[in-house]
């Protein structure tokens, strides 16, 4: 047996904090990533279910799935600007809102609805600094361009993304400025900028001046974004495996392969049948010190095994040692460990 384990009273518990958080901001709950390990659909229901019912996703077919599976009239924001006519038929086919973040993408966008003879919605996309997608902020004639050449889509909303550090933010605060200064010459020209978001998880949870018309929870609704103290989060997500074998090895044994370890002493070890290749011991990049440590083997790291500790030994890509000299346990005993939903692979998810 392998599961993720997912609990959702957990996941309603963050969904409470997003929502103090966000005010009377409207929330998109981001899916990217199979929703955000947890199971799109799954994810998608407990927060329909919960009050929230507009969506973020970063794959057209993400969009086509939660069609499927029954969200017919929630609103769906592709969070990703593209010029590939295959997505861009996907998306206005089932009624999405699109992301146009450069000239390429609007002329494209445009033209299939002109197509169509339809009116598709849209929001610009725009790259403050992080260079993952947008329309640079330091050209702000090319975003008025795309208002003025875009007849058949509607722009419902205008977004950016911004990286702030722990503490003092003068670059944020100066990119911001610029975001707003775009956003104040498109009203000057008479277009419509619809909602303005601008707050992913993490400032969502620190900064209210970013809230605007609407926010953006994806790693917070896990517990797993950059977390402050008191911020009544809890981390979503464990795993849950039993133990395959248990072995006494003598003093002076050799164990593991990347590094290998000399037991100094007589060591009772189990097998937990994870490694790396199913997201054991790996973590976000926000938790990037440390990380390599982790992949190969942290012995800092412990293991739940009918109530008590077991210290890792070392971890491969499919198995994991355990030093379980001091504990009572068994072949077939449930271990619970640490896994971060969106890189669990080849355990079945199981919600409690």
């Amino acid at each position: 047996m392998k599961a993720l384990v997912i609990e959702k009273q957990a996941v309603l518990n963050n969904i409470a904090v997003v929502r103090e958080r966000a005010g009377q901001a409207v929330i998109y709950a981001v899916l990217s990533g199979d929703g955000q390990g947890a199971g799109l659909v799954e994810l998608a229901t407990i927060c329909r279910d919960a009050g929230i019912a507009r969506f973020a996703v970063s794959e057209p077919e993400d969009v086509a799935a939660l069609r499927r599976a029954g969200f017919v009239d929630e609103e769906i924001l592709m969070l990703r600007s593209t010029t590939d006519r295959t997505e861009l038929e996907q998306l206005v086919d089932c009624n999405a809102v699109c992301s146009v973040g450069s000239a390429e993408t609007g002329a494209a966008l445009n033209a299939l609805a002109a197509e169509r003879a339809t009116i598709v919605e849209a929001h610009i996309q725009i790259d403050t600094g992080l260079g993952f997608g947008g329309f640079p902020v330091e050209e702000p004639e090319k975003i008025m361009m795309a208002f003025r050449t875009m007849p058949n889509v509607a722009v419902s909303g205008v977004y950016t993304q911004v990286h702030f550090q722990e503490g003092a933010n003068p670059q944020a605060l100066e990119r911001i400025k610029a975001f707003e200064a775009v956003l104040e010459q498109a009203h000057q020209e008479g277009f419509e900028t619809g909602a303005i978001h601008i707050a992913g998880s993490y400032a969502l949870l620190t900064y209210d001046f970013v809230r605007r018309d609407a926010v953006r929870a994806g790693s917070v609704l896990m517990g797993r974004c950059r977390r402050s103290k008191g911020d009544k989060l809890i981390e979503v997500g464990y795993g849950e495996a039993t133990l395959s074998e248990i072995n006494w090895l003598p003093k002076g044994h050799t164990i593991g392969m990347r590094k290998p370890l000399t037991l100094k002493k007589p060591t009772r070890v189990a097998l937990l049948p994870v490694g790396y290749e199913n997201g054991f011991g790996v973590e976000s990049p926000e938790k990037e010190e440390g990380f390599l440590s982790s992949l190969l083997g942290d012995r800092r790291n412990t293991v739940l095994v009918n109530g008590g500790k077991a210290k890792v030994i070392c971890t491969g890509a499919r198995e994991t040692l355990l030093d379980v000299t001091d504990l009572k346990c068994a072949v077939g005993d449930v271990a619970r460990f640490p896994l971060e939903p969106m890189f669990a692979r080849g355990l079945k998810r199981v919600y409690r």
